[in-house]
């Protein structure tokens, strides 16, 4: 709950709202707690098949669907993961900034304020990463207790009467009128997706359980059970705190205490504002000029609601700090666990460990360059759609690594956790897919270009690993059913393709009698390369079984589509008989 609880809580909630109303935000709620929730089913059936080490996501779907496809989401994920730093510690500094304003203590201008005091905790926050983390897990039962304190503090302030300065600045109790003006959606410069990409990062945080798996005592039950209840239990606030909002506050107001109306007068309320209006408040100024005031004004609602707004602060503190300092530790941790499978052989300089717990501290100073780079932005709107690009890439394999295992039907591919579907699981990955194109299409292609280049590169690279994918579970079974196609195709000149038996012993010793049945087969036809083994059964076959990976290695190297077969006999021609039968 403290990694999906973060930035968009405090200071971006009453926005979405108020932007998509609170019709639309819930389909944004509903459409992001979907996404999650199939996305956590397929996790859960994955990392109850087996151990779940350091890498998160990256070994989820690489030690599922392969080096190929693991290598491509291994990086995109550590750099979702390095960016998101930049996006909660944006958040924070974007608070601290409103605090100066307030008492115009602002250093440069509101823009450089958030560069500076970003810079500056992205480095503190590398420095806590770089020391050590054993005092996290204690620290994390307190922030929990913050955040907590924080969100009711919200749900009481909705209930005690508003002030004279609230209710210049929008803040006007529970009132059905204000709550009903507030529900159709009113678009400004934004859409409905764009609206989901700022705020879908505010359900992500889901693996955080999988990233500890090994860590806990019985992670086939307690991991679908934490994930699915954190989903449902963040979801239910993000909705709870969000309608008393849209119920409380009205989307434009000036903040002047003088823009009260005569008695008598609301009685001829009408455009925008009318629920404003009618409490005695005449805001009418914010359809011509902009306010800075309301739930699509001011990022600082929920301080404002609350009933005591230093404890919002703190929950904010609390949530985007504990957020970044997760991501930080992240990032580096799944971006060291794929240079260390050696994939990319160019990474191999990120995998070097530091100290009793391995640290990975040439990673934390590429994750803060990164993160450096995306706090210069300085505007969490532009920040948070990239994230939701990424994020969702690593979603949708999550749950096609979950459908491709049971599709699959490998014997190994049995998870503790049974409460899943493999049709769900590529409707998920399908979904997925489908809002990456309809929030940003060039974004979403640009991601999955650089993946399939990912891909294509591992692919011809042939790292030297066998985690027994499910990718070689499908080949496998696709070559046994080609196979028994073609015992029912009869023979025919169109379909014949040369099938050659080549004694050549072991294929480097005769490579030019290989070339000559190579010339014959052209890598389309059936090249058997043979050797006999002459001498009793127990003797040779340890020297038929040594050869085998060796001599097809040397075939596959050269490039002919040959396989190698041994066989050991007495003698040579009852040798050459058994490999003729």
């Amino acid at each position: 709950m403290l990694n999906i609880w973060g930035v968009m809580l405090f200071i971006r909630l009453s926005w979405v709202f108020g932007q998509a109303g609170w019709g639309l935000g819930i389909v944004v709620i509903a459409l992001s707690c979907v996404v999650t929730t199939v996305t956590g089913l397929s996790m859960s059936a994955i990392c109850t098949n087996g151990v779940v080490r350091g890498g998160g996501a990256y070994y989820l779907i690489s030690r599922s669907l392969g080096p190929e496809f693991g290598g491509s989401i291994g990086l995109i994920f550590a750099f979702a993961n390095a960016v998101a730093v930049a996006m909660y510690v944006v958040g924070f500094a974007e608070t601290v900034v409103d605090l100066l304003k307030e008492n115009d203590a602002i250093m440069i201008d509101e823009l450089n304020d958030i560069r500076i005091i970003g810079c500056i905790s992205v480095v503190l926050l590398l420095g806590i990463s770089v020391a050590g983390m054993e005092w996290e897990a204690k620290a994390q039962v307190g922030l929990l207790i913050i955040l907590l304190v924080a969100i009711a503090n919200v749900f009481v302030g909705t209930g005690i009467p508003a002030s004279t300065d609230k209710k210049s600045k929008g803040f006007f109790n529970y009132d059905a009128k204000i709550f009903m003006e507030n529900l159709p959606p009113d678009f400004r410069g934004e859409t409905f997706f764009s609206v989901f990409a700022i705020f879908f990062p505010a359900a992500t945080g889901i693996l955080a359980g999988a990233n500890i798996s090994g860590d806990l005592k019985d992670p086939q039950d307690a991991l679908p059970k934490g994930t699915l209840l954190a989903i449902l239990i963040t979801g239910v606030t993000y909705l709870g705190v969000a309608l008393c909002v849209s119920a409380t506050v009205v989307r434009d107001a000036t903040g002047n205490i003088n823009d009260t109306i005569t008695t008598g007068m609301n009685m001829f309320c009408n455009g925008t504002n009318t629920a404003a209006c009618e409490q005695g408040w005449n805001f009418s100024s914010c359809d011509v000029n902009s306010c800075k005031f309301g739930s699509m004004n001011n990022f600082q609602v929920m301080t404002m609601v609350s009933g005591f707004g230093p404890l919002i602060t703190a929950g904010t503190f609390s949530a985007t700090l504990s957020s970044a300092l997760a991501s930080l530790v992240s990032a580096p941790k799944v971006f060291q666990a794929l240079c260390k499978d050696n994939i990319y052989t160019a990474l191999k300089f990120f995998a070097k460990g530091h100290g009793k717990n391995n640290e990975p501290i040439r990673g934390y100073v590429l994750t803060f360059i990164i993160a450096v780079a995306f706090i210069i932005i300085a505007d969490l709107n532009v920040i948070a759609p990239i994230i939701s690009n990424f994020f969702l890439a690593s979603y949708a394999l999550i749950n096609f690594s979950c459908f491709h295992a049971s599709y699959a039907k490998s014997p190994g591919w049995r998870p503790a956790y049974r409460y899943y579907n493999m049709w769900l699981s590529l409707f998920g990955a399908v979904l997925c897919c489908g809002v990456m194109f309809v929030i940003n299409w060039w974004a979403a292609l640009l991601t999955y270009a650089i993946e399939i280049s990912l891909y294509v590169y591992v692919t011809v690279k042939k790292p030297n690993v066998n985690w027994g994918s499910s990718t070689q579970a499908v080949t496998f079974v696709s070559a046994v059913n080609n196979a028994l196609s073609l015992t029912g195709v009869e023979d025919h000149v169109k379909n014949f393709r040369p099938q050659c038996m080549v004694l050549t012993g072991a294929p480097k010793n005769r490579p030019a009698l290989l070339d000559l049945a190579h010339c014959f087969t052209k890598n389309y036809g059936l090249c058997l390369t043979c050797e006999v083994f002459v001498g009793p059964r127990t003797e040779t076959l340890t020297d038929v079984n040594a050869g085998m990976e060796k001599n097809q290695m040397w075939l596959n190297k050269r490039k002919r589509k040959a396989f190698y077969a041994a066989v050991a006999c007495d003698s040579f021609r009852q040798g050459t008989e058994n490999l003729l039968q």
